[in-house]
């Protein structure tokens, strides 16, 4: 069983509103074993409404739609549905009383409009939505299952996973998909391609790849259909020990593994503690960091020396170091990272000063142009990068790769 996924909304197509509901959506049905073969944006608007579910149903027997079901004039799904499953509108009263109930926790009263929410196709199963006035709805018509969301994300995310998946579950119409990300670091995704390609291109015909690649880091994400069986599961475990294998010291984490995460779990096993110290990166390093619950018990704090009389003055870097090689160089982000570590008497620190443009580069440290250093017990580490043009991008990858400096140190 196939699914395709409707989403309604002029808001949509005008780009003033991204459209993280369908890629939500899609998510759970492939985790849930369900493929997804199309995902359709159309206007508020009852022919392209009616032509995008008949399109859906000629590829699909899961039709998923969302938008459209709310209280004023332009929420027209719910009348365009009753005309294509020959429907008539009926009050349902658990509806009625879930609207009541919510108005009265808000202080609120009642109107016609909302009212009117309690009103669903007479021949629709109704999915208690507990989060919002418009409930969902369930139809059947000529083997596909129709499912009609409220587009509010959190209203329509409950009822995916406490209504829609559940329900589809009990049809037993899916088959197992396995799925495993591997997070890896300090490579490109061309690179990475050509570094695995030999065990890629022997893959079983069951198993899929497909990379993803982020700034700073490539995600790969090994699908396996079909994997009811355990003959199934057990090829598609001995192909993530493989390619673990290949690239060991690329791979920093699985799933939803964050690299400040990994490490902060390595600095906590050492009973280990760091601090920061930031140019280029402007305080990015300490938030990764910090954004760890827990992370409290391992790191000191940060020195955001973006002028560079912060460097010499509060961090202590020499003024005729930043003079002779300039604050992006080496020696700067040497003396930085050890420095921040003797004021806050951490183990190890991390220190990163750079270019990230898009302007202040020249022909002998172009923007793109990041230093990065980790002080250790023992020593100083350091790395050059050379980044592109884009500032935002030059940013969260210079940040990422002083925390991988630190992910291989420990």
């Amino acid at each position: 069983m196939t699914a395709s996924v409707i989403s309604i909304g002029d808001e949509l197509l005008i780009g003033q509103t991204v459209n993280t509901n369908a890629s939500f959506i899609a998510a759970e049905l492939n985790l849930a074993g369900i493929q997804v073969r199309s995902i359709l944006t159309i206007a508020d608007d009852k022919d392209d409404i009616r032509n995008a579910l008949q399109q859906a149903s000629r590829q699909s027997g899961i039709v998923i739609i969302t938008g459209g079901l709310g209280p004023t004039n332009d929420d027209i799904t719910k009348n365009t549905l009753c005309e294509y499953f020959g429907s008539t509108l009926i009050l349902h009263k658990p509806s009625l009383e879930n609207i009541r109930k919510l108005f009265y926790q808000r202080g609120m009263k009642i109107t016609t409009v909302n009212r009117n929410q309690a009103m669903v196709p007479h021949n629709c199963t109704v999915i208690k939505n507990t989060l919002g006035t418009a409930p969902g709805m369930w139809f059947r018509k000529d083997n596909v299952h129709y499912f009609s969301l409220p587009g509010v994300p959190f209203e329509m995310k409950a009822l995916i996973t406490g209504g829609v998946i559940p329900l589809l579950a009990k049809l037993n119409i899916s088959s197992p998909i396995i799925h495993k990300t591997i997070l890896t670091i300090g490579i490109g995704e061309s690179a990475l391609a050509e570094l695995i390609s030999g065990w890629e291109n022997k893959l079983p015909d069951h198993i899929k790849l497909a990379y993803l690649p982020e700034p700073g880091i490539v995600k790969l994400r090994l699908s396996c259909y079909q994997a009811g069986s355990g003959e199934t599961k057990k090829t598609f475990e001995a192909e993530v020990k493989k390619l673990k294998k290949l690239i060991p010291g690329l791979i920093y984490g699985y799933e939803d593994d964050t690299l400040a995460g990994v490490t902060g779990k390595m600095l906590l096993k050492k009973q280990a503690s760091i601090a920061t110290a930031e140019s280029c990166t402007g305080g990015l390093i300490a938030h990764l960091i910090t954004a760890v619950p827990g992370a409290s018990e391992y790191y000191k704090g940060s020195v955001i020396a973006y002028d560079n009389d912060i460097k010499s003055k509060v961090l202590g870097v020499n003024k005729k170091l930043i003079e002779k090689y300039g604050a992006v160089s080496e020696e700067v982000v040497i003396a930085m990272a050890q420095n921040v570590k003797k004021i806050m008497a951490t183990d190890y620190a991390l220190a990163v000063s750079g270019i990230a443009g898009p302007a202040g580069g020249t022909a002998e440290k172009p923007v793109g142009t990041v230093w990065v250093a980790c002080a250790t017990p023992e020593k100083t580490l350091t790395q050059k990068l050379s980044l592109g043009n884009n500032r935002e991008r030059n940013i969260k990858r210079a940040s990422l790769a002083a925390l991988n400096l630190l992910r291989k140190q420990l």
